[in-house]
């Protein structure tokens, strides 16, 4: 019987690691201010690109992408090694999700700090930054799974693999068929080359005597 946990955990790990993948490339944190000092805040924000977010977060949701692609079309001792990398990355994933918990605000606020702005601004955590814990909650139980249970899990025909050197059915007739010999026309008259067409012979095709 097909083990039921294929289809569920492929989907909350391609969803994990695509979300993963793009709250690593946005803000975690925002800066707001109040009134006029808004448009400061934001000449700020727009020229420290990357300073609200975690790009190890996106570098690590790629991996774990690939990981799930990659154990798509492998089989054998290959798909668990590739289980393994995935999960991997995914810890690493929530690693980085608690550092960022922990530090970002205070980097952030060290760096606006030294900026001098007007003292009404203030950090707030982003949508982007809920994404990237679902992410973790999603791939690090997902990559568990698939390491346990991916050998019971259906893999890729055979018919996919790369071409090997023994010949296929039929072949050898394909080959006799296109090893039958074939008349010179340049030798033959051309009256009878007409003959044998008008007689619904092939004029190209040599009969042995």
């Amino acid at each position: 019987m097909a083990d039921r946990s294929f289809g569920p955990t492929l989907l909350a790990g391609l969803a994990g690691a695509g979300l993963a993948a793009t709250a690593g490339h946005r803000d975690w944190v925002e800066l707001s201010a109040r009134g006029s000092d808004q448009a400061a805040a934001d000449w700020f924000w727009q020229n420290a690109p990357g300073l609200g977010q975690m790009p190890a977060s996106g570098a690590l949701g790629l991996v774990a992408l690939a990981a799930w692609g990659v154990l798509l079309v492998t089989r054998g001792a290959w798909r668990r090694a590739v289980a393994g990398l995935g999960l991997l990355a995914s810890l690493g994933l929530a690693a980085v999700w608690v550092i960022g918990a922990l530090t970002l605000r205070d980097d952030v606020s060290a760096a606006v700090t030294r900026a001098e702005l007007a003292p009404g601004w203030s950090l707030g955590w982003t949508s982007w930054f809920v994404m990237a814990g679902i992410a973790v909650v999603l791939l690090v139980p997902a990559h568990v799974v698939a390491l346990l249970r991916v050998p019971r899990w259906p893999a890729m025909g055979s018919r996919y693999d790369a071409p090997t050197g023994a010949p296929r059915p039929g072949a050898e007739s394909s080959a006799a068929a296109a090893a039958v010999p074939v008349a010179d026309l340049g030798e033959e008259d051309p009256a009878d080359v007409w003959k044998a067409i008008d007689e619904g012979r092939d004029p190209t095709e040599r009969v042995d005597p």
